[in-house]
Formats: C-alpha cells, structure tokens, sequence
C-alpha cells in the first residue's frame, strides 16, 4: 500500500491538525512541513500527528515513537536502572552492536536542566528520553538522524558567545576568542573543534555533530559507528567527569 498523500490532501490535514491544537503545531505550514518529510521517509502523512512535536520551531520525534522505530528496524533497549536518579539502558542492534547509556540527575544539574518544571516533575520520564535519544544515536543513527526528541528541544538554548566552526576544516590556530569559553567540545585526535560557555551549549553542538555524521549518506554504515564512538570517548570527560571516589582509585 502506497503512503503517497496528494499535494492538496496533505494541505487539508495539515489544517486540520494546526485548528486543532491537539499536536503542537502552531500554524498549518509547521504540520505541512512534518507532513512532507513522514511521506518522504515512505509513512503516512498522519503519522506526523501521533510522532511529531514542534519545540521551538524544530521538529521533535517523541521519544516513544524514537524506540518504537528502533526496535522494529531490530534494536533491543533492556533498562537495567530506572529511578529518578538515575535511568540505564543497554542499547544493541545487529548494525550497531551494544552500548550501555546512563543518564543522571546530576548531570541534567550540571547542564542547567533540573531548573525547569518538567525535570522538576517527571525525572524519570526526562532521564529516560535522553537514556532513549543518545543510545539509539549511538547503535543505529539512521534512525533518528536529523531529528531530536522534545524533551532535548525543550533543553536548547541559543549559543551565548560560543565560537563554532565548520565540521570539515580545522579552526584557525590564531583566532582569538572574544569571551572566556571554557568548555571545549574536542576533535577523536585530541584537538579542539568549537568552545563554549556552558556545557549544555557544548551538548547541543555534540549532538549536531552526531546528527551530520549520521546523515552522511558518504559514510559507510561501519564507519561511520567508528566515528561516533570516536567522538564520544573525545568527549567523555567532560560529558561524564570522574567522581572523587573513581579519582581515588
């Protein structure tokens, strides 16, 4: 059965959906727009109403409707720790192989997250979104390459004196940083490749990295898993620093 929706059909729905105020969508071109890329991922233009958000003018794939994707495409998720101070998930997939992807109340703290309402009220369900987001990035980005869940989106905020360059070349050696930035998102080799502020600027300019590698239909699938874990264990240490009793040892 074909998904393909007529041009003039999907503008009905897409006014349908924004009257409706039932999906998030403040304007029929916002829908029109999710609309478009389901059928362009070969799904029903209505999908859009039961999978997407738009957060802040971005498209966000709920979390649900993230693993739900996942597992059929093959991934499997087994929760090995689920409070509200810590959620763990065991991510694997034949393509991607297996990742263990813990999220924190300390580590929404330390990125400035747990000030706002839902971290305040529904932990467990936030540390899960993102438990949800970076372990299928991680085992099998194609899944979700391009799109973030709205528990991420809401966590956004727009860069404040970050210096960011381009993904392919190297930044330039003598630029000289207009403000003090003090996290440093780092290259697999060790080098930097953008700074920031605040940490929670240095994750979301992490995550569009992964997004672009995920994204690049150039990239064979093994080796583009490589640059992903590569990436990450650049930035492990910043992302997941040692607590006093791991320092110790």
């Amino acid at each position: 059965m074909s998904n393909i929706v007529p041009m003039a059909d999907i503008q009905k729905m897409a006014q349908v959906a924004a009257d409706s105020k039932m999906f998030g969508f403040k304007n029929q071109a916002e829908a029109m727009a999710i609309m478009l890329l389901c059928q362009a991922e070969d799904m029903h233009p209505a999908i859009a109403m039961r999978d997407y958000h738009v957060i802040q003018g971005r498209p966000a794939l709920k979390s649900d409707a993230m693993l739900a994707r996942f597992q059929t495409s093959g991934g499997k998720v087994n929760w090995t720790a689920y409070t509200d101070e810590v959620v763990t998930g065991l991510f694997a997939h034949p393509q991607g192989g297996e990742v263990s992807i813990s999220w924190t109340m300390e580590m929404a703290h330390r990125l400035g997250f747990t000030k706002k309402e839902n971290w305040r009220n529904y932990p467990r369900a936030m540390l899960r979104a993102r438990c949800i987001s970076e372990g299928i990035r991680t085992v099998f980005p194609a899944c979700v390459a391009g799109v973030y869940t709205p528990e991420e989106v809401a966590d956004f905020t727009p860069p404040k004196g970050a210096k960011v360059v381009d993904v392919v070349p190297d930044p330039e050696p003598d630029a000289e940083p207009e403000v003090e930035l003090s996290v440093h998102l780092y290259k697999p080799d060790g080098t930097i490749y953008a700074s920031f502020e605040t940490e929670a600027e240095a994750y979301q300019a992490y995550y569009k990295v992964v997004d672009s590698i995920a994204a690049n239909a150039r990239i064979p699938e093994d080796e583009k898993l490589e640059k992903l874990r590569a990436f990450k264990r650049a930035n492990q240490a910043w992302m997941e620093p040692e607590t006093d009793e791991e320092s110790a040892e």
